[in-house]
């Protein structure tokens, strides 16, 4: 979906009465970026905010979502928003959820979610998981103190909802943590820098106005050759891509969107 599209949608569930805005189930962070970045630019035509929720999908056994991202790097990602709450939902039941979960609870400062499947379907595609197996999986998430909200997702029922509710409606919420101040980063994997990092190499062959050749391969619209610039950065020990299409006769934020 565009920006357009995300716009568009968030606008009809506003006038609908929503209360909050939550983009879930993300398995690529680039479409989850459009949305956040077409509900800034709705937020400022209406000159107010509502909160809003992200949940991201780790696919499988992994730990990524289905565009290679871990969970430290996702919340990387999208911390810039400064959501209500980030968590993980769908693709895994509450057992197989439960390390990712962990690791986004000690990483992010805001609090956390969990929508789980009733277990993993079955061969017809359906969840045999029962609300009372779902229940005592997800009261211990609430009981280490590793989320502030939970829920269900596929498989999960009103009974499964009613269960999960009663099971942990006595329990203390998780505390946020406070983390210290740095560069947070991300590709595939986080990238942190910190008071204590030691030295960080910077690839600035991608830049038009630092190499000739870069700038050639990008005027001639040759973005194959140009992105093996980038990969041979990478691969001589570059920690972060310096991108840069400021130049006068070029159209840099269409140049940058056909590199990316």
């Amino acid at each position: 979906m565009s920006c357009a599209n995300y716009y568009e949608a968030a606008e009809a569930l506003i006038a609908g009465g929503a209360d909050l805005i939550m983009i879930e189930t993300i398995f690529d962070t680039l479409n989850a970026k459009a949305a956040i970045y077409a509900l800034e630019e709705l937020f400022d035509a209406r000159g107010e905010r509502l909160p809003v929720m992200i949940s991201g999908t780790i696919t499988d056994a992994s730990g990524r979502t289905l565009s290679g991202q871990t969970t430290e790097a996702f919340w990387n990602s999208v911390r810039h928003a400064q959501p209500l709450s980030v968590g993980l939902n769908c693709a895994l039941g509450a057992e197989e959820l439960r390390p990712y979960l962990e690791e986004l609870s000690t990483k992010a400062d805001t609090f956390v979610s969990a929508h789980p499947n009733a277990g993993l379907p079955n061969e017809f595609g359906e969840y045999d998981q029962t609300p009372e197996e779902m229940s005592e999986i997800v009261s211990e998430f609430a009981a280490s103190g590793l989320v502030n909200i939970i829920g269900g997702c596929c498989g999960s029922t009103p009974e499964h909802i009613r269960a999960v509710a009663d099971s942990v409606r006595d329990m203390t919420p998780r505390v946020i943590p406070e983390r210290s101040r740095a560069c947070r980063l991300s590709g595939l994997e986080p990238f942190n820098i910190e008071a204590d990092s030691l030295f960080v190499n910077v690839g600035e062959r991608t830049n038009v106005t630092g190499s000739a050749r870069f700038k050639r391969l990008i005027v001639e619209e040759d973005f194959t050759t140009a992105l093996e610039v980038a990969l041979e950065q990478v691969e001589n020990g570059a920690q972060v891509i310096d991108i840069n299409m400021d130049e006068g006769m070029l159209e840099s934020k269409e140049a940058h969107g056909a590199l990316s």
